[in-house]
């Protein structure tokens, strides 16, 4: 009898609203179980007696429980201002009206069936919409990234470190090989501007605590580029179409000086990119050939790594903006992996490979692949195969909070091979493993627009996405069937 009653309590308590739970909450300045869960407060009290006593809450829980009473109502999307006078229709077709994430779940399902309640569930998503940049500081320090070997980005390249030195009085930050150019050391009028920029080698030098905004100029692979310099947080980028594709480039340099000062005004629109983090697994035995090829190919410092010596086995660690491909490499043998979602087996991928993608990189090797185009808001990783010898295998996609693990299956007649965003490419055998899920280090990607409109644009002036020419409408004249009539 008394467990029946205690399901009653806990299934009302199920019933009260989430946002009239947090205004229960902000209110009494209590524990989120005391105030979602009643019942078991009431259990205690009949159990335990009261005994004074002094309770210290760490001012990191005042914190906390003051912004959730100060921003309750940013918290919930959906929640009204005021819902005795707004009617629930109204309410709801706002709020599906002007937020991008999805409307607020029911958490009843006919007329006795619930969700179980759980307050450690309650977490504060932000509406892509709502994105909007600020600064706390004003910005100092700039990193300006030019696309190498590229003599059409001299000039651009001169006039926007003029503009961010003499006008903006600002740090400007550029690569050891940009400032080392030849046509900018024999430029006398840019003499004066190059000996004031503090330039940088990667690999070699951190600059990942020191950048406020980062600057592109030129195609995809720059803002890739700059992804890269930043193993961890990174800055807000603003990148101009300078290059070939441009699909993640929406700026255009000719009104460089309006653009930049509006950044730096703050409250624009940003798209935040996330990535993979990637941590490769290798056998200890064969590491020594892998930081040989890192030093050849990076001329710099080996990524984060970490030894287990007790395991035998060394963990490197990377950060993707694109995608991180798996396939076979110089061996003209199928590329056979296994492919794990959450540490259990899924598939076996034999073809030419596969390609573990983020939203961003769904318009890039994946789309070649066959795979779908995902808006880079959507919290997803997808899984493509290239070239599957298998007529059944289609691209999938997968939660974002997923880990997969990719493989070299037992009966692998090969080796593989793994780049992270075209780069990086070294050697997976026997043993290795790749593990990849999303990264908690998104990429803050300043929109010329917003979200929504600037990737669309990109699908049809990058892409053509849907170019054809335009059926003609029918004529007035009748229709061949009621001639021959």
């Amino acid at each position: 009898m008394e467990r029946a009653e205690e399901m009653d309590n806990f299934i009302s308590a199920a019933q009260v609203p989430v946002y009239e739970q947090l205004d229960r909450l902000s209110e009494h300045n209590s524990d989120p179980e005391e105030v979602i869960q009643p019942h078991r407060r009431q259990a205690r009290r009949e159990k335990v007696p009261k005994e004074p006593m002094d309770v210290k809450i760490p001012q990191e829980r005042n914190v906390d429980q003051e912004q959730v009473h100060r921003s309750r109502d940013e918290q919930l999307p959906g929640r009204p201002e005021n819902t005795t006078t707004e009617s629930p229709k109204r309410w709801d077709r706002c709020r599906r009206g002007h937020f991008l994430h999805g409307p607020y779940p029911a958490t009843h399902f006919g007329p006795k069936a619930c969700i179980l309640p759980n307050p450690t569930s309650v977490m504060h998503i932000q509406d892509p919409a709502s994105q909007r940049l600020t600064w706390s500081k004003p910005p100092v320090n700039v990193l300006v990234i030019k696309k190498i070997r590229d003599e059409s980005l001299l000039e651009p390249f001169k006039q926007l470190c003029r503009f961010l030195v003499e006008e903006k009085q600002l740090v400007v930050y550029v690569e050891k090989k940009v400032v080392e150019d030849s046509a900018l050391s024999n430029d006398e009028a840019f003499h004066t501007i190059r000996n004031q920029l503090c330039s940088f080698r990667e690999g070699y030098d951190d600059i990942s605590k020191c950048i406020d905004l980062i600057v592109c100029l030129g195609g995809d692979g720059t803002l890739l580029y700059a992804s890269s310099l930043f193993q961890g947080s990174v800055p807000p980028v603003m990148a101009f179409h300078l290059g070939s594709l441009g699909f993640l480039t929406p700026f255009k340099f000719e009104s460089y000086k309006t653009e930049v000062t509006k950044v730096f005004e703050g409250n624009a629109a940003i798209v935040l990119r996330s990535r993979l983090k990637v941590k490769v697994v290798k056998d200890i035995k064969h590491v020594q050939e892998t930081v040989n090829k890192y030093k050849v190919e990076e001329n710099g410092l080996v990524p984060q790594s970490h030894t287990d010596k007790e395991a035998g086995t060394i963990t490197i660690q990377l950060q993707a903006l694109n995608e991180v491909v798996v396939d076979r490499g110089p061996s003209s043998y199928l590329s056979n992996v296994d492919l794990y979602l959450d540490g259990r087996l899924i598939t076996s991928v034999q073809g030419d490979g596969v390609i573990v993608s983020t939203p961003t990189g769904s318009t890039a090797y994946a789309a070649a692949a066959g795979a779908s185009m995902i808006h880079p808001n959507v919290p997803a990783i997808m899984v493509t195969p290239i070239c599957p010898h298998s007529l059944s295998f289609r691209p999938i996609v997968v939660p974002a909070g997923v880990e997969l693990m990719i493989m070299l299956s037992p009966d692998a007649r090969s080796t593989a091979w793994v780049s992270f965003d075209g780069r990086k490419r070294q050697e997976i055998q026997h043993g290795d493993r790749i593990k990849i899920t999303t990264s908690c280090y998104p990429v803050p990607s300043i929109c010329c627009h917003d979200l929504v409109y600037d990737w669309f644009e990109s699908l049809a002036e990058c892409l053509h996405w849907n170019v054809r020419k335009k059926q003609t409408r029918l004529s007035d004249s009748p229709d061949s069937s009621d001639t021959e009539n």
